[in-house]
């Protein structure tokens, strides 16, 4: 009787003491920057990774990284499709030459053979679909000094719905320029992946100087290897549809990002371009600085820059900026920049962004000295990019793009002296 009435004591003290239960919280892997659960939530790198089409819902103008894009010019893009094998590729050096097969090996693999898909993976449903949709990518790959820029030179085929997966790969202490250009007429799906080796020192620039009516969605995923310098340019300067968004991570210590963009919006034309830039090892640095001009009714431009510092990247030193000139009514640009910090040890952060049409006082000035007011816009918006173009640093391309800019502006003109006239 005694020890069932001691056995019934403990019963009762062990339902009224609170048990000592240790609280487990999961744990984040430091070196995985996407993985789950996070070191901490993110507003700025929030969407899914997954090459799966279904991981994502098709897009809507409700959802927050599609809010600026006209949903309905580019809904074809939304659902697998087989692509029409229309557009053509060719790799040579500037003059046209074949490329130094001792410092650039160009191949073909099958879509998910090594090395395609193993630079992060699609955050949106385009980038997914084009994955699943394409067959086969091309890697060119640079090793030791590479002296003569390598140019890939996309011509489309026609309005047929095509794709084109691209592999950048330079090993650890390469040197090389490589120069996508893109030209003609095609609705296209594109994904780039750029990796850069240890102390590497990498420049890469995307030209789409499309023809009216094509339409481009793109993804390009970017690992900057430790102690590796990348300059990644994207120039944008034709296309009735241009969506293009930039992934990148660092693979290493003190790796070295410069992120530069210039874009020109015809009426009628939507140009788009997304920045995420994680910080997630120690001691990097980021620059992000796009320029854009809007002439005509029915200009849009969009420009969303995201910057994430991690817990895991103390040291770092990062900056974006974004301007845009607004060349005549009706123009519109948005510029949204975004910076997330995670950790209070860092060098700097910052960013900026404008939007605004030419400044009085410049063409006041310009004018005052007996020159035109014609010329005197089109030396504005000249100085306006020149800088940029120097930076970019490719000579091959620079003139190219002033010439190509100068074209843009003679329109620009046209049609609003134009619009003025119809005014009348």
């Amino acid at each position: 009787m005694a020890e069932q009435e001691q056995n019934t004591m403990q019963n009762v003290q062990s339902q009224t003491q609170p048990t000592n239960t240790e609280i487990k919280v999961p744990q984040a892997d430091p070196h995985d920057p996407y993985a789950f659960p996070a070191a901490m939530p993110s507003s700025a790198d929030r969407e899914p990774r997954s090459f799966e089409v279904d991981a994502f819902p098709k897009p809507t103008r409700k959802q927050e990284d599609w809010r600026y894009t006209p949903i309905d010019r580019i809904c074809e893009f939304f659902d697998v499709f087989e692509p029409s094998g229309k557009i053509s590729v060719d790799i040579t050096d500037t003059d046209g030459n074949p490329v130094d097969t001792s410092h650039v090996e160009v191949s073909q693999v099958d879509m998910g053979e090594k090395p395609s898909g193993t630079v992060l993976m699609p955050n949106d449903r385009v980038s997914a679909v084009e994955w699943v949709s394409g067959k086969t990518a091309t890697v060119v790959r640079l090793h030791g000094e590479n002296e003569k820029p390598v140019v890939v030179h996309v011509h489309g085929g026609g309005m047929d719905l095509d794709s084109f997966h691209l592999v950048i790969q330079a090993d650890d202490r390469a040197h090389g320029d490589i120069i996508v250009e893109h030209d003609g007429t095609a609705r296209i799906a594109e994904g780039v992946e750029i990796v850069t080796g240890v102390d590497s020192h990498i420049s890469t620039t995307f030209v789409q100087e499309w023809d009216k009516g094509s339409k481009h969605v793109g993804n390009h995923r970017i690992r900057v290897g430790a102690g590796a310098t990348l300059r990644h340019s994207v120039v944008t300067l034709g296309g009735d549809v241009v969506r293009i968004r930039m992934d990148q991570d660092f693979g290493g210590a003190q790796g070295d990002l410069n992120m530069l963009g210039i874009y020109f919006a015809d009426p009628g034309e939507h140009i788009e371009h997304r920045t995420m830039v994680v910080h997630n090892y120690p001691e990097c640095k980021s620059r992000v600085v796009y320029k854009g001009a809007l002439s005509g009714k029915g200009a849009h431009s969009t420009w969303v820059g995201n910057a994430l510092i991690e817990p895991t990247a103390p040291g770092t030193d990062s900056y974006e900026l974004n301007r845009n000139l607004v060349l005549t009514p009706g123009a519109i640009a948005d510029s949204e920049p975004n910076l997330e910090i995670e950790n209070g040890n860092i060098i700097g952060a910052g960013h900026a962004s404008s939007v605004g049409r030419f400044d009085d006082e410049e063409l006041f000035y310009l004018e005052s000295r007996g020159i035109s007011e014609t010329e005197a816009r089109k030396l504005v918006v000249q100085g306006f990019f020149a800088e940029l173009v120097e930076e970019i640093g490719v000579p091959a391309i620079a003139q190219h793009l002033m010439n190509v800019i100068d074209r843009r502006l003679a329109r620009g003109e046209n049609v609003a002296m134009q619009a003025v006239l119809e005014e009348k």
